[in-house]
């Protein structure tokens, strides 16, 4: 039965990736198959962003997901070995939180006024309950991207071999000492090869970080796996979390 199992994983695989190679191509069929083959994976994903139901044939976030999902078959690139799906899941779980912050900050933009509810009289009605209500999707709004990141940001650090339980041990306990490492972290990402190794090859480029900071490489190498975590950080999206670091 396993092996059975297997063969059928492995047969799926091989069919996805012609398909895949196809759609990059240019061929509009091999990129609707996959598309509709993997409908169900794009709702299960835009609803567990969204956290609530998602209707494909009446809700926008269907819509971005959608778009997400082309740009996951545009961008994939089989020669890094990720996952197709995985690397599907996180674009457009991305798509997604960046179109919640565009809606949040449109119903910011709208003045108080265009909620005013007015009777014959002229008197403004329920204003205050229209307010609330919308202070409280916000509220709500802000929860569900925060928890739709932390999420994505421990299937990340997943991918070197790290863990939240992990990094909760090997956190620098003094304030100085997580201050040089998070100064590392900010120059690996602001330099475009330390970034590019990180995130190609899931370690610290110790012998070049030796030439461009001030840390010691047994330094460095004793808060590996906290600076790489921060690197994660602060290279993603993650717009919530980041503000921990700051």
């Amino acid at each position: 039965m396993r092996g059975l199992l297997f063969g059928r994983r492995s047969e799926d695989k091989s069919q996805l990736d012609s398909l895949l190679a196809l759609a990059q191509a240019g061929d509009a069929d091999a990129r609707n198959a996959i598309i509709e083959q993997y409908t169900p994976f794009i709702l299960k994903v835009a609803s567990q962003a969204a956290h609530r139901y998602i209707d494909r044939e009446r809700d926008d976030e269907y819509s971005v997901a959608l778009m997400a999902m082309n740009e996951a078959i545009d961008r994939f690139d089989p020669a890094r070995r990720v996952n197709f799906l995985g690397f599907a899941e996180t674009i457009i779980r991305r798509r997604l939180i960046d179109y919640f912050r565009a809606q949040k900050a449109q119903a910011k933009a709208v003045p108080w006024t265009e909620f005013d509810v007015t009777d014959e009289e002229d008197n403004v009605v329920n204003f205050v309950e229209v307010r609330t209500s919308v202070e409280a999707h916000d509220e709500a709004q802000t929860r569900a991207e925060r928890q739709t990141e932390i999420a994505e940001y421990a299937r990340t650090l997943a991918e070197y071999g790290l863990s939240f339980a992990e990094l909760v041990e090997v956190s620098p306990k003094h304030a100085d000492a997580r201050a040089n490492a998070i100064s590392v972290a900010k120059a690996v990402v602001a330099d475009e090869q330390l970034r590019n190794y990180v995130l190609e090859r899931k370690a610290l480029p110790l012998k070049l970080l030796e030439e461009r900071v001030h840390v010691s490489r047994k330094t460095m190498e004793r808060q590996r796996k906290y600076i790489l975590a921060v690197v994660v950080l602060l290279a993603g999206d993650f717009h919530h979390l980041r503000s921990y670091i700051s």
